[in-house]
């Protein structure tokens, strides 16, 4: 299983509720925070709706 670094690069003010909920999810609530997780298909997913807002690493 290999490893993935999300890092929230914007802000959530003024974004929906739901990419609030899903950055708060993923572990994420200030700029510049990062956390890691294992790929999988809901992670990846969640990504994916805040793609706008986060940079990733492999």
């Amino acid at each position: 299983m290999s490893k993935i670094k999300i890092t929230q690069v914007k802000s959530a003010i003024k974004r929906p509720a739901a990419q609030k909920r899903v950055l708060e999810s993923l572990g994420l609530g200030k700029i510049h925070q990062t956390v890691e997780h294992t790929i999988n298909p809901q992670i990846q997913g969640m990504i994916n709706k805040v793609i706008h807002m986060v940079e990733v690493e492999k």
